[in-house]
């Protein structure tokens, strides 16, 4: 199928093949009252719009428990619900394909040492481990980032400087019980999750900075520096490399933030999870990764806070152990609000990644993962291409796919509607609008930045990847036969079909 689109006259863009009687048939939404997909959106549970100069903080309709109120789901949780309430279950997921997915392939892939089939568990490993984490994979984890990162430097990190963690939010969890009453930057878009960290912890003020596409969604330093003079910023939390949009900061980039950090005596949270899905053109640099760690002087002094782990770079998300590297002052401090928030990681797997750090098993993992994933990045952009969608900012890291859609004809141009679509082609997205970091949920969605995007993962296996583009396909292709009246409503509630449409 090739139902290419292109731009009308007017800027707007529409399939060349029947674009004469697009506009007698499509319905333009301006606001959410008038999309059947927003308003499911905002009957889940801490959805509901906060609106007026005093938001109101509680949902008497949603919130029956006195005392309970509902976060707000993240973007993979409200995905998954709203694909089963279409059928989706874990016993048929072979007949989906889930471009929606947050992890990486878990099996082989060619070139990378063997998969784990099994651990071991002596008697030792079925105690509690220390809530910091095994002090020998502490002392791993350490000695992985001196190696990669700071050969030759003075200040080298020790087990003092790493907690283990049990994943990547246990570990921003922490950190966030332990930061007093400040304000916190961040961007959008940016990792779903921060949204609920940042509306939990009450002590955080977010003050938003928005990432735009003419900049490549650029970081930009300039003015960030200008805000920590004006507004009193103590804490910067961002992704690096990004999810959504997969660009990175990185060299003398990302040498100059962590100055900027240091100079203003600012705090660098960085979720820096993605560091080896780097994609690059010269053969001979498959095998490196990005990590503030190689521009920190010295590594008790810098406030520069890193948070990584098993699950992304090691394709291990099962595993849930992870780490939170900094100086020595802060480690203690997650002890001991990780004593209350979760306990500690895994003590068996804990025990299990120790050997997966080793240097040498580091650098064959990077290459062959850089390579296998690249090459999937290519060929999702190269047929997204044939079907008329361009991707204006191509990822140069991590494994995702922020699509625009704002070219289609209403109401596919919108990531929540074409979700929707998608659902029905047995294919699952997450809507650009819970990129859109937003914690007091006071912004009508059409006015969102991220209202008109979809994030596509690659990091399925490519069979699934290739499902997910024929639905992509398909979706396109009925609204070539069928008009844009198909489009926007019909949509399924429950997989029994109660309260079926709104």
């Amino acid at each position: 199928m090739n139902s290419q689109f292109t731009p009308t006259p007017s800027g707007r863009s529409t399939p060349i093949n029947f674009k004469d009687f697009v506009n007698d048939a499509m319905k333009q939404f301006k606001n959410e009252h008038e999309s059947e997909a927003h308003q499911i959106f905002r009957e889940q549970a801490g959805h509901k719009a906060r609106g007026g100069l005093v938001p109101q903080t509680t949902n008497p309709d949603e919130e029956t428990v006195p005392g309970i109120e509902h976060p707000g789901s993240t973007g993979v949780i409200y995905c998954s619900d709203r694909a089963m309430a279409n059928g989706f279950s874990y016993a048929s997921s072979h007949e989906w394909s889930n471009l929606g997915q947050g992890a990486p392939e878990v099996g082989d892939i060619p070139g990378a040492p063997p998969r784990l089939t099994s651990i071991p568990l002596p008697t030792d490993s079925l105690e509690y481990a220390p809530t910091t984490g095994v002090k020998d994979l502490r002392e791993a984890v350490a000695h992985l980032y001196n190696t990669t990162y700071r050969q030759g430097k003075r200040s080298q990190y020790t087990y003092e400087n790493v907690c283990i963690v049990p994943g990547g939010r246990a570990g921003l969890s922490r950190i966030a019980a332990v930061v007093g009453d400040v304000y916190c930057s961040y961007q959008i878009p940016d990792y779903t999750a921060y949204d609920q960290m940042l509306g939990a912890f009450k002590r955080l003020v977010p003050v938003p900075t928005s990432l735009e596409a003419e900049s490549k969604y650029r970081l930009d330093l300039d003015q960030l520096r200008k805000d920590i003079r004006i507004q009193g910023l103590e804490v910067v939390l961002m992704s690096n490399p990004r999810n959504p949009t997969g660009q990175v900061v990185r060299g003398e980039e990302l040498k100059e933030l962590v100055q900027l950090s240091r100079e203003s005596g600012t705090t660098l949270i960085l979720d820096e999870f993605y560091s080896w899905y780097i994609y690059p053109e010269n053969e001979a640099e498959f095998g490196q990764s990005v990590s503030s760690a190689e521009y920190i002087d010295d590594v008790n002094d810098d406030s520069v806070v890193i948070v990584d782990g098993l699950t992304k770079n090691w394709r291990l998300p099962g595993f849930r152990v992870c780490w939170v590297l900094g100086p020595k002052n802060l480690i203690t401090a997650l002890s001991q609000s990780g004593s209350f928030l979760d306990g500690g990681a895994n003590h068996p797997l804990q025990l299990a990644a120790i050997p997966l750090l080793e240097p040498e098993h580091v650098h064959a993992e990077k290459v062959a993962l850089q390579k296998h994933f690249k090459h999937k990045r290519d060929h999702v952009l190269k047929r997204l291409a044939r079907l008329g969608l361009k991707v204006s900012v191509p990822p140069q890291a991590t494994f995702y796919i922020w699509l625009n859609l704002e070219h289609l004809p209403a109401p596919l141009n919108n990531g929540l509607t074409f979700f929707e679509e998608l659902l029905k082609e047995k294919c699952i997205g997450v809507p650009g609008i819970f990129f859109d970091i937003n914690p007091s949920h006071r912004r009508n969605l059409f006015s969102s930045p991220c209202h008109h995007f979809i994030r596509l993962s690659f990091g399925p296996p490519i069979e699934a990847l290739d499902m997910g583009v024929d639905a992509i396909a398909r979706v396109l292709k009925r609204a070539k036969k069928e008009g844009m009246h198909a489009f926007g409503h019909s949509y399924k509630k429950s997989l029994d079909g109660s309260g079926d449409h709104v």
